[in-house]
């Protein structure tokens, strides 16, 4: 008992000086406050009970505390250079690609999401076996060559060492701190599927067109709370969305032949020139794939105005891109985290870095199941690999 308070201790400490230097790395520097945001501010009653009475961290909520089978720095000793490796790889690629933090964080969503973080969202279709990566939420996914060019390079340092599914979620978490967002610690030993699961890609992970209600159902059967709900789809902060997945908002919202209500009208017109080069009210008849369909960019104020912060403004502002974003102002709880997090940046990277945290260990395979794959589209065949049996429970809701 007493090991496990001083580790605990140790990591909590270990938190905080790592979230701290990562609110002095990425202050936004727009100069936006909460008085600028143009709706009714949280009373002061309300603020004071939320800095007067903190949440508490129960540390059965989070797996990655007292589970026994991840821990920090796994590679030690069969790869001391593998999360420097990941990281300046990630490094190197962000400064060509301006799509690899959103690509990357999304990516990972979609993998622990559908049966937990196992790189199954990798693997490619083979033998008549469906690719999870070909359900339709899936579609228009990016960073699998992100992905294999961070193996290849840790295949040549360490072969058959390091898991695809560590490498997803500590280079989405090194995505993220270079897009501005917190860094945050993670245990790795997480080890990679030999299945793929189409049908529940295709039918569990979270549409953006679902109403609150669904939402939050969504996530609370991977354990997320309220809160940690409206933490999470914080991640749309940065990237691009394609027209097609708010395009029913501008101009046929739910049969009505008309725009989405809730939406600011300027926002609305600048959302329309967007999806729509003609400038008309009417819908486009579109014929070009998804890759080259246009779309809103989602920190469409500008890089570097602050990761989160701005998203959570322009939801009070009525300028959400996506349907089940602007749901978060329908709900009095949900309402009430979006203006704290729109209110305190320091708030929202602390309790964004402790969602991923959670995240990231949702459901992992470690040894003696699943395998660590040299190529991660391919299941090595006649490994000896158990299957996808799962250690962690999903968090108690």
């Amino acid at each position: 008992m007493w090991e496990l308070a001083k580790n605990l201790s140790v990591f909590l400490l270990a938190v905080s000086v790592l979230l701290s230097l990562g609110y002095q790395i990425g202050e936004p520097k727009n100069g936006l406050t909460s008085s600028s945001v143009t709706s009714t501010p949280m009373s002061h009653s309300s603020l004071h009970a939320f800095w007067y009475h903190p949440r508490v961290f129960n540390p059965k909520e989070f797996p990655f505390i007292d589970q026994p089978f991840l821990e920090y720095d796994f590679y030690r000793n069969s790869c001391p250079q593998a999360e420097y490796i990941i990281r300046s790889t990630v490094h190197q690629l962000y400064k060509t690609r301006s799509d690899v933090a959103p690509a990357l964080l999304r990516l990972v969503f979609h993998d622990c999401f559908v049966q937990g973080c196992d790189a199954s969202i990798l693997l490619d279709a083979s033998n008549g076996v469906e690719s999870e990566k070909d359900a339709p939420p899936n579609e228009t996914l990016k960073g699998f060559d992100l992905i294999d060019v961070i193996k290849s390079k840790l295949e040549e340092e360490c072969p058959a060492t390091v898991s695809c599914a560590d490498i997803l979620v500590l280079a989405a978490r090194d995505g993220v701190a270079l897009a501005g967002g917190p860094f945050y610690p993670l245990r790795t030993g997480r080890r990679d599927s030999i299945l793929s699961f189409r049908q529940i890609a295709a039918s569990e992970l979270p549409s953006p067109h679902d109403e609150l209600a669904q939402t939050l159902t969504t996530f609370a059967t991977r354990g997320f709370d309220e809160r940690e709900t409206v933490t999470l789809l914080g991640a749309h902060s940065i990237g691009m969305i394609h027209c097609k997945f708010f395009r029913n908002r501008l101009f046929s919202y739910k049969g009505t032949n008309g725009p989405d209500p809730t939406l600011e009208p300027e926002f609305l017109n600048l959302m329309r020139s967007r999806c729509n080069r003609t400038g008309s009210s009417e819908p486009p008849s579109s014929t070009t794939s998804s890759e080259e369909e246009p779309g809103m960019d989602m920190d469409y104020e500008g890089t570097g105005q602050g990761f989160g912060t701005i998203y959570y403004k322009s939801l009070v502002q009525r300028r959400g891109i996506l349907h089940a974003d602007q749901q978060l102002m329908t709900g009095d709880g949900t309402r009430w985290w979006v203006h704290a997090y729109a209110a305190d940046s320091a708030l929202f990277r602390r309790d964004f870095a402790m969602a991923m945290m959670k995240l990231s260990s949702l459901q992992v395979l470690t040894a003696p199941f699943g395998q660590v794959r040299l190529n991660c589209s391919k299941i090595m065949l006649g490994d000896g690999a158990l299957p996808a049996i799962r250690l962690i429970h999903i968090h108690r809701f």
